[in-house]
């Protein structure tokens, strides 16, 4: 509004007393349109028939293995445990000779008086340990309280220093025999 003196006129006013338009020249102009030179093409759509489409079953999700990445990273996974296995085990194996040598190499530098010191002091153990079980099961027996259970047990300590002596025994063998 524009105040001049005491004349007040609104821009209402200015614009009703101009020329009057007509009702082509009130509308708005049309939105631009977009022309489409291009024809329509189905090259990029997927032809159901053709065999590249394939189809999930329906059990995929229950699957252990979904994907073929996913079974080449297990692949590769069992392998290189497998490799670390075989590995230990060499690592094991070397252990085990190491300490196969160290003892028969300590057997073989026995002197002839040591090495039958030894097998003596070995027969004379074993005939006490055997001696001793046999007195406590014959005293167990006249008491009346020698069961399977305690026989099973003086079985098993003579069972385990007869593998102990076999075991030693191989090595003092391997030893004399490297000696002469």
């Amino acid at each position: 509004m524009a105040n001049q003196g005491d004349l007040t006129v609104s821009y209402a006013d200015v614009a009703a007393s101009g020329p009057k338009q007509s009702a082509a020249e009130a509308m708005a102009p049309p939105p631009p349109e977009i022309q489409n030179s291009e024809s329509a093409s189905t090259s990029s759509l997927v032809d159901v028939d053709t065999p590249s489409v394939r189809t999930v079953p329906s059990d995929f999700a229950d699957q252990d293995v979904q994907t073929e990445t996913q079974a080449s990273r297990r692949e590769r996974e069992e392998e290189a445990a497998r490799a670390e296995a075989d590995l230990a085990k060499k690592k094991a194996a070397g252990k085990a000779r190491k300490a196969d040598n160290a003892l028969t190499r300590w057997f073989a530098g026995l002197g002839d008086g040591a090495s039958t010191a030894l097998v003596v002091s070995n027969l004379v153990g074993v005939i006490g340990l055997s001696g001793f079980l046999g007195y406590k099961a014959w005293d167990l027996h006249e008491k009346g309280r020698l069961g399977w259970k305690g026989v099973g047990l003086g079985l098993g300590v003579l069972g385990l220093v007869g593998a102990v002596e076999g075991v030693f025994g191989r090595y003092l063998y391997k030893g004399k025999k490297k000696q002469s």
